[in-house]
């Protein structure tokens, strides 16, 4: 394996107060565990050859407070701190370790979130694009990550978002 892409994710949408123990590790478990599990098991003979790509999936809850999905956004907080630690260890080696923030992507999982709620139209709102992202807009970036174009490029979080992350007031 010469590239690697980490893109498991789950969250569930609750207060925090009756977010259950048994939850929030199988968030973590899942998002942030087994993103490093990934990074061990192909890393490892990545690093033996001296190159290798790994592109991990981290999320606006990075970066931002995302309302009653806390398990979720301390999870890709993790892997944005992930990506950064592992570059910093393993780029000197050939391994580069970078990340996509996807913004908001309509998907089947995640329709009901976003159609014809507050939710949906809040982000809609707070991305200047004005609209969701479509998910074959990822594959440039992932392409750029993946390639020897990206050969002095470690350690960073690329954001594919419409801008959400670097909007303030937008009306």
């Amino acid at each position: 394996v010469d590239i690697l892409v980490n893109a498991a994710g789950i969250t569930r949408k609750l207060p925090t107060l009756e977010m259950s123990e048994d939850d929030w590790n199988a968030i973590l478990d899942t998002n942030l565990t087994g993103t490093l599990r990934g990074c061990q098991v192909f890393g490892e003979p990545m690093l033996k050859r001296g190159y290798g790509r790994v592109i991990n999936i981290a999320s606006l809850g990075t970066s931002l407070g995302l309302y009653q999905v806390a398990a979720y956004s301390a999870s890709k907080a993790g892997v944005g701190s992930l990506t950064k630690s592992l570059a910093v260890e393993w780029s000197r080696h050939g391994v580069l370790v970078n990340a996509i923030v996807p913004g908001v992507f309509r998907t089947d999982l995640n329709a009901a979130l976003l159609d014809g709620t507050d939710r949906g139209r809040e982000f809609l709102t707070r991305t200047p694009m004005g609209r969701y992202g479509k998910a074959e807009e990822l594959v440039g970036a992932a392409v750029f990550l993946a390639s020897d174009a990206c050969a002095f490029v470690t350690g960073q979080l690329l954001a594919v978002d419409g801008g959400i992350l670097a909007s303030g007031v937008n009306q």
